[in-house]
């Protein structure tokens, strides 16, 4: 009986220590290599990374519908969009968040205001919450820079698009930009990471 209980309490130990590694994923840190997905765009094709054969780098952005911090940014990731696209540093929209509790999330929605908008990028929906857990992703919006290398997409960059979400005209500090333009430039990202500012990812 001893034996028993010891094999019981062992099990549900295992079970736990499982449950909180697959619940607790630090994510991705800068110089990993990101896996491609494939996920629904708006215009419910498909896309992955390697879609982009010409692609240099990708600046992937978590973002979503209802939350504002992710609405005040909108415009400057539709920007960033505009600029860097041509130059080989596509925009990748992913909403991360269950649309179970947060309904403004889903995916017609996520139609309607991409249309609305006029956004020049792919929107995609994050279908089971199965990327933004292994990005490591925890606020809507949150940039990750992939650069393009011989071992894969690497991650260059990961946190806010720059340092004042209230203001674009008060901005400081456009990290996101910066980086890419160093990586255009052959150089090294100035500031690798910062705090992400947003909405929490609802699941």
């Amino acid at each position: 009986m001893k034996q028993l209980r010891i094999l019981a309490l062992a099990v549900v130990v295992a079970a736990a220590s499982a449950f909180t590694l697959k619940t607790v994923n630090p994510g991705y840190k800068v110089g990993d290599i990101a896996t491609d997905f494939r996920l629904k765009n708006v215009n419910d094709k498909m896309v992955s990374l390697k879609d982009y054969k010409d692609a240099k780098g990708f600046i992937v952005v978590f973002t979503c519908n209802h939350c504002p911090y992710a609405k005040a940014y909108e415009d400057r990731i539709i920007a960033l969009d505009k600029k860097f696209s041509k130059l080989g540093y596509p925009v990748i929209a992913i909403n991360p968040n269950n649309p179970a509790k947060q309904p403004e999330d889903a995916f017609d929605r996520m139609k309607t205001r991409a249309k609305e908008k006029k956004f020049t990028f792919p929107y995609l929906f994050d279908e089971g919450q199965r990327i933004y857990p292994q990005y490591g992703a925890t606020k809507t919006p949150h940039v990750y820079i992939l650069k393009k290398t011989a071992k894969g997409n690497q991650v260059q960059y990961i946190g806010a698009i720059d340092d004042n979400h209230e203001d674009e005209k008060a901005v400081k500090e456009k990290y996101v930009e910066n980086a890419v333009n160093a990586l255009l430039a052959g150089k090294d990202v100035p500031v690798k990471e910062t705090k992400a500012i947003g909405c929490t990812i609802k699941v």
